[in-house]
């Protein structure tokens, strides 16, 4: 078994409609010693894309170098399967399970591969370094720097975390350099904190976190969602199980009266209220058991940390009691699947065509005669895929993926109908909706930053980035 660290710079921050302009990865042993040369794989821009402006200033990859030194999403994605995907193969990021996994499945979908069996068959599987950071820091932070941002809150950022430990991080939002960093940050929490470690490491799977989750009793939960007051850790119990098989948890770290009172259209009027909305929000998260949650048995929070996080286990188990003589997890439950059946009636109001089918990525599972329809889309070399015909798909999404995957990956083979068809395509995308198109939100941002930047560096990105923009937009009769 061995780990596989990777880390992605996108064009913007939707797995949706953004894409990864740079993959870099480091193969290592379970002691965490490189095996193997790194990858770093810069990926064409195509131009039906916009890049976010704000994305590219931070990343300061430019859609005109992926196009020069890069390569197509199939040819990244044969690549990724023979050098990357190996059996046996943990993949860890910082962050990942919610933003560069995220990516990765949209990516694998879009070039018809199963977008999640990179991460689990063959004994593949993943983990997020993350949640690590934060239950080491809320719970056994000893031998750790741990930094604080500008304003004095605490934070997990990548860059501070190695600059306060004075490990080498060479280029932050170079995903090659962060992912070196990533590697930096385990080894010293494996070093410092094994126990932690290893214990995160070994109850990653699914079944091991609903065990936990199932048993019962009060858990140590750590999420981004929860407070940095307590370290983003808290105690929660677990309300009920719901349909898509997940829990809802409540935080035990607060007085749940003025929730147990709340009827519940007053519930969902809560859970739907803006951030901002300075009410007080509903304390109960859905935990996915599918996605690495960090989740340790209450034992782990010894007097030290009851202490340091501010975390009162009598009080919790008070808050518990109360909430279990109430009807409220049954009032919980039926506002999630209000809101579930409320966005499921969302997604089905998308139109079946080829502006949003990049989107539908989670509408339903592939069959498996499909599957072998798209290992036949894959081995396809550009001139034999004009043999495989839309109509062999069962999946509606799968045939209005097709014209897409040819135009992306194999543009200069298009014969001229298939070449209307994308430009018809390329304009709906980019200029339809005309003052709201995708295009003059782009110019009008990129008006924005040019009158606030002034490093040089910085103005030559606002250049590239006009330029780029003027050099796909779809002439227009």
């Amino acid at each position: 078994m061995t780990f596989y660290f990777y880390d992605l710079e996108t064009s913007g921050i939707s797995a949706k409609s953004a894409r990864i302009m740079q993959f870099a990865g480091q193969r290592t042993d379970m002691d965490l010693n490189p095996i193997g040369e790194p990858h770093d794989i810069l990926i064409k821009m195509t131009d039906d894309i916009l890049p976010e402006p704000d994305a590219v200033m931070v990343t300061g990859i430019t859609p005109q170098k992926t196009i020069a030194g890069g390569v197509s999403e199939a040819e990244f994605l044969q690549t990724f399967h023979t050098e990357v995907a190996l059996p046996d193969t943990i993949f860890v990021g910082f962050n990942s399970v919610r933003f560069d996994d995220e990516f990765m499945r949209y990516t694998q979908y879009r070039n018809y591969y199963d977008p999640y069996e990179w991460q689990w068959k063959d004994g593949r599987s993943r983990w997020d370094l993350l949640d690590l950071v934060r239950m080491t820091r809320a719970l056994r932070p000893e031998g750790i720097e741990w930094p604080f941002d500008s304003s004095g809150k605490p934070s997990n950022r990548l860059e501070l975390l190695t600059s306060v430990n004075k490990l080498s991080h060479e280029s932050a939002h170079d995903a090659l350099s962060d992912v070196h960093a990533t590697i930096e940050i385990a080894k010293l929490i494996k070093q410092k904190q094994p126990k932690l470690f290893d214990f995160l490491l070994d109850i990653r799977s699914k079944n091991k976190v609903q065990e936990l989750v199932d048993s019962e009793e009060m858990f140590i939960y750590t999420s981004g969602k929860y407070s940095s007051v307590n370290e983003k850790t808290t105690i929660v119990t677990k309300l009920c199980s719901t349909p898509e098989g997940a829990a809802l948890v409540y935080d035990l770290s607060i007085d749940p009266t003025p929730f147990l009172k709340m009827s519940q259209e007053e519930l969902l009027a809560r859970w739907q209220a803006p951030w901002k909305d300075p009410a007080p929000k509903v304390p109960v998260k859905t935990l996915k058991f599918n996605r690495c949650p960090a989740v340790a048995p209450l034992a782990v929070l010894d007097s030290k940390s009851q202490k340091r996080i501010k975390l009162d286990p009598k009080l919790a188990l008070k808050y518990r009691e109360q909430i279990a003589q109430t009807d409220f997890s049954n009032k919980c439950l039926a506002v999630i699947k209000k809101m579930n059946s409320i966005r499921n009636v969302e997604q089905k109001q998308l139109v079946d065509d080829l502006q949003n089918v990049d989107e539908r990525l989670y509408e339903a599972f592939i069959a498996g005669q499909d599957k072998i329809t798209m290992s036949r889309v894959r081995a396809a070399n550009p001139s034999e895929l004009n043999e495989i015909s839309s109509d062999e798909f069962k999946d509606e999404r799968l045939k209005g993926l097709l014209p897409l995957y040819k135009a992306r990956n194999f543009s200069k083979y298009l014969n001229d109908e298939e070449r209307i068809q994308w430009e018809k395509f390329r304009t709906e995308k980019l200029l339809g909706s005309g003052s709201k198109s995708l295009v003059a939100k782009y110019m009008k941002r990129l008006k924005e930053l040019d009158e606030s930047v002034t490093e040089p560096g910085k103005r030559y990105l606002l250049e590239e980035l006009q330029l780029y923009a003027e050099s796909i937009l779809p002439i227009v009769d």
